[in-house]
């Protein structure tokens, strides 16, 4: 492909840039070799912009800048961020028109209804990829992420994975859309089969500041979108719903709480999944479901998930047939022991996770309710205390822990958390998180729930600038080969 073809209608470039050809898009300086096109963007710690000059003396046949550096070489454009990922989608042969892609935003549940969502196409018999905070797969299994990779990776590793799956001949897409990707224009050249809004609470304020500034980035996907699957039980997803009225996107609204164009009705919870009746409003039909997966956040991911199949074509009794055959997904609501006691873990790693989870666990536990969980490092401080003033509202035993320190001391992280729960309330800290989980272990009782909150599938730890493996089901799995009664830990 020539500069002036991948150009084409985008912008002015010089005359003698048109017959170049590109051999490799990207914003990164150290992947720039000979024939490569540099896009500089101004990130927060790095300008690619001050290197415009060495890429284009490493190479590169062109620099595009969207600030005015004078050399030859150079494209200038009002948006280079923004303009990256159109660069990458022709450049890799606009991969996306291939396939149905398919996005989901929020602060909870993305990663449950982008499972939930590959896993009913595939079971109707479609390939198809995934690309999320589990990992990525092109469409021939999961592959879970073992380095700790961003939610949506990003861009040229994300137009990789799509020309991949053209390639491969994947027929669905779901994508989980982070607050940043959107923030930071990802995948500005997409166009969505049906975007998905599951709720949002504090999160993420590190990077946006604040809510408002964080609630923006999320709408942004419902300017991309054919379609707008959104759950109004939420406010946040009531101002979506109203914001795609306003700008004609054709919409969808589901509740587990009340009516909608998909509501349900009649759900009842066990510890071991859920029954519910799902009625189609417009289309006067109700259907019953059976899912192996408990809590009432789960029916909403479950109805979500189902909605944003069929808005894709599907009928809705395929659909929730296969919904049925599910076994769940790791590392959300996953029991890793049933015997006397009970050991579940799950992601939640936010005050509204946290409320979620507990409250659901809270009444099905015969006996005590005890949460192992703490906050990441280097990560939005201020919802710390929210954290364990909500464990501490529903959990019977607090045991306050670390998530993923990064370069925090994680005494401070443990601090932070404890100053939420109520004074005179009991609790125990542990920086070493392995002694967490083993300390409750080993004071549980019969008909006991321990909840490990905040790692869900994660199998590691960050720790300074290394990826320290650390798997919550190897552990506690260690614990009971080396006896449950009085193991002594280090």
């Amino acid at each position: 492909m020539t500069v002036g073809e991948l150009f084409s209608g985008m912008c002015e470039i010089p005359e003698e840039l048109k017959n170049l050809t590109v051999s490799g898009v990207t914003s990164d300086s150290r992947e720039v070799e000979n024939g490569f096109l540099f896009v500089c963007i101004k990130g927060g710690s790095f300008d690619g912009h001050s290197v415009a000059e060495k890429m284009l003396e490493k190479g590169a046949c062109a620099v595009v800048t969207q600030e005015k550096l004078g050399p030859d070489g150079e494209i200038n454009v009002e948006n280079s961020r923004e303009i990256y990922p159109e660069l990458l989608s022709r450049f890799y042969g606009c991969p996306t028109k291939k396939f149905k892609l398919c996005a989901v935003t929020g602060t909870n549940g993305k990663t449950t209804v982008v499972n939930l969502c590959a896993q009913i196409t595939r079971l109707l018999g479609h390939r198809t990829g995934v690309i999320g905070t589990l990992g990525t797969d092109t469409g021939s299994g999961l592959k879970y992420s073992h380095d700790g990779p961003p939610t949506t990776p990003e861009p040229r590793r994300l137009y990789q994975l799509f020309a991949q799956m053209a390639e491969e001949g994947t027929e669905y897409c779901f994508i989980e859309a982070s607050s940043q990707a959107l923030a930071q224009y990802r995948f500005a050249a997409e166009n969505f089969a049906a975007g998905a809004f599951t709720n949002l609470t504090r999160d993420h304020l590190d990077y946006h500041g604040t809510m408002e500034n964080y609630f923006s980035a999320k709408r942004m996907l419902f300017d991309m979108c054919e379609n707008a699957v959104v759950n109004i039980d939420d406010e946040y997803g009531k101002k979506i719903a109203e914001y795609c009225r306003e700008k004609d996107v054709p919409l969808k609204t589901v509740s587990v709480d009340g009516e909608a164009d998909f509501y349900t009705e009649f759900v009842k919870l066990s510890a071991h999944g859920s029954e519910f009746i799902l009625t189609d409003r417009a289309a006067e039909k109700s259907y019953p479901v059976r899912f192996a997966m408990t809590g009432l956040y789960n029916v909403s991911n479950a109805l979500e998930a189902a909605v944003t199949v069929h808005l894709t074509g599907v009928p809705m009794d395929e659909v929730l047939c296969a919904l049925e055959k599910i076994g769940g997904v790791a590392g959300r609501l996953e029991t890793l022991y049933a015997g006397e006691f009970t050991v579940i873990r799950d992601y939640a790693h936010t005050e509204d996770g946290l409320e979620k989870l507990l409250s659901m666990l809270k009444p099905l536990a015969k006996n005590r309710l005890i949460a192992v969980f703490g906050a990441a490092g280097e990560r939005d401080a201020g919802k710390r205390p929210d954290m364990g003033r909500t464990a501490a509202k529903y959990a019977d035993v607090l045991i306050v822990t670390t998530d993923s320190p990064r370069h925090e001391d994680p005494q401070k992280t443990i601090d932070d958390v404890a100053r939420g729960i109520p004074e005179g309330r009991a609790h125990e800290e542990y920086t070493d998180r392995k002694a967490a989980i083993f300390r409750a272990l080993e004071t549980a009782e019969k008909g006991d729930v321990i909840a490990l909150c905040g790692k869900g599938h994660e199998d590691y730890q960050a720790i300074g600038d290394e990826y320290v493996h650390f798997d919550e089901k190897e552990i506690v799995d260690e614990y009971f080969k080396k006896g449950q009664q009085g193991y002594v830990f280090d």
